[in-house]
């Protein structure tokens, strides 16, 4: 059967307010997860797993953070149309509209937070490190809750996840969550092999992939799936589009 497309029903000034409150949040969140890993002398945190396989790609080619999130998103936009199975400019528009300030943002915030952020060997330095990271993949989480249900404009990862949740795993965010991570694994092979090549390391693939890489695995999907509960439980998901849903 063909999937409806529910009107939206909240205006345009809240979903944008949503929208900026999210990306915010979505773009710090990845932010803590990259800096609280890379400030402690025993690199075992990592990061979230979109990030950690996007951000070990851009150094494997000697990118920055803005190249690397916004090229690897625009792939992912075009697994996006052959899994709906039909080009979408408002998509397509929606995904650069996100891509362009989340990626500006996560440049910023890398800037901000590494100033910021002592460097640590101790054990108590490190506990709280461990907090930090997990509270930016929580973060990442509730802000991924929160513009999927405004689906005004969606990081391209995300919105692969959601087209998987509806059409896919029947609204399970959890189950989406773990086979939208098909992707970035393969990017972070990618990335070993091509720091084994021309690195010479392929140790340097996997820098950031670590606790707060497996936390985010877990958890990350279910954080979400709780938040479209829990955080502003009012807000439902507006004109939403996964394609063909068959039978």
């Amino acid at each position: 059967m063909e999937s409806t497309k529910p009107k939206r029903t909240i205006s345009m000034t809240t979903a944008i307010t949503y929208f900026v409150v999210s990306l915010i949040f979505n773009s710090a969140g990845n932010v803590l997860t990259l800096v609280s890993s890379a400030k402690i002398h025993v690199k075992i945190l990592g990061s979230a797993y979109w990030t950690a396989a996007e951000n070990n790609f851009g150094f494997a080619f000697h990118w920055s953070l803005f190249w690397a999130f916004l090229g690897l998103g625009l792939l992912t936009t075009m697994l996006n149309f052959i899994l709906i199975g039909h080009w979408s400019w408002s998509r397509l528009i929606g995904n650069l509209i996100f891509l362009i300030p989340f990626s500006s943002l996560i440049q910023f915030f890398d800037g901000v937070f590494s100033n910021y952020f002592p460097a640590t060997s101790s054990i108590l330095g490190t506990i709280v490190y461990v907090f930090v990271n997990f509270l930016g993949v929580t973060f990442i989480a509730v802000a991924i809750s929160i513009y999927q249900r405004v689906n005004l404009a969606l990081y391209p990862a995300d919105d692969l996840m959601q087209i998987l949740r509806f059409k896919y795993f029947d609204g399970s965010a959890a189950k989406a969550m773990w086979c939208s991570y098909i992707p970035p694994t393969l990017i972070a092979i990618a990335a070993v092999v091509m720091d084994g090549i021309f690195q010479g390391s392929f140790l340097n693939g996997l820098a950031n992939f670590g606790l707060g890489t497996v936390f985010a695995f877990l958890f990350q999907g279910g954080i979400t799936g709780w938040s479209d509960k829990h955080i502003f439980p009012s807000l439902k998901h507006q004109a939403l589009d996964v394609g063909k849903i068959e039978d």
